[in-house]
């Protein structure tokens, strides 16, 4: 039986323990020790869709660690952790926000950050460059080998709600704007809220993506949708992460785990 590879989820990293979609720094950094101790080893999106399609083969256990949104507290908090181990990431950018930061950027790096609200409320009040990664953090940490950048669409709107034009906008032109600033192919998208539909998937694969990121629960196998990956939301505890990863790389205990989660 052929290895599955969970494609881990992340948004935050940052003190504010029990907050939304956050998880600790010391917690991270005890998750991310844990891939390199145990000889994890961490896929870039394109070996993930090779694994997908049949042209690689895993011997060894493998993850996929990904952050949605680009905030911050990801250059902040996680960026050192994945330079310390060595660990490969993707961030997905939404191409509006990160634009915003970019525009207006603080003089120096905030010595803490907000809570998510918090950091909503900044971004609605054009202040985005307190918490979002700007085009700056985005080429030091593109430039390490380590982190890619993706497509999170261009304003984080639920994707299913939106009519054909806008829709087209938000999936095309994020795209491009990725393409642009980062000066790499952009192949993947995440969708906003987990919100999509036939309409989205299809003008996504027109636009030229090769692979889209969902927030269904599950891991990664040879044979998969790579339109429809399966993600696992990643908690704040590491006793909690070595035990999910010890199953969800196991061929056997995983499927069976993953049908009882269902029932």
């Amino acid at each position: 039986m052929k290895r599955p590879v969970p494609v881990l989820m992340y948004h935050h990293v940052n003190p504010h323990r029990g907050d939304t979609v956050t998880v600790t720094p010391e917690v991270f950094e005890g998750q991310m020790r844990y891939l390199a101790e145990a000889s994890y080893r961490t896929l870039t999106l394109d070996e993930l869709l090779a694994h997908i399609d049949g042209s690689l083969e895993l011997q060894e256990k493998a993850v996929v660690v990904t952050f949605d949104d680009g905030w911050l507290d990801n250059y902040l908090y996680a960026w050192p952790v994945l330079r310390k181990y060595g660990i490969k990431a993707t961030i997905f950018i939404v191409t509006d926000r990160t634009e915003q930061a970019s525009a207006r950027p603080v003089n120096q790096l905030p010595a803490t950050v907000p809570s998510h609200n918090g950091s909503k409320a900044l971004i609605q009040h054009d202040n985005a460059a307190q918490v979002v990664l700007t085009w700056e953090h985005v080429s030091e940490m593109d430039a390490s080998g380590l982190v890619e950048f993706h497509s999170h669409t261009l304003s984080h709107r639920k994707c299913h709600e939106l009519p054909d034009d806008v829709l087209r906008h938000e999936i095309v032109d994020s795209k491009s704007i990725m393409e642009e600033r980062v000066g790499k192919p952009s192949h993947y998208l995440c969708w906003p809220y987990g919100k999509f539909d036939y309409r989205g998937v299809g003008i996504a694969q027109n636009a030229g993506y090769r692979g889209i990121f969902t927030t269904i629960h599950g891991v990664a196998r040879p044979g998969d949708d790579p339109f429809g990956i399966r993600r696992i939301v990643v908690k704040d505890s590491v006793s909690w992460f070595r035990t999910k990863m010890r199953v969800y790389t196991s061929a056997l205990f995983s499927d069976l785990y993953l049908r009882l989660k269902k029932k």
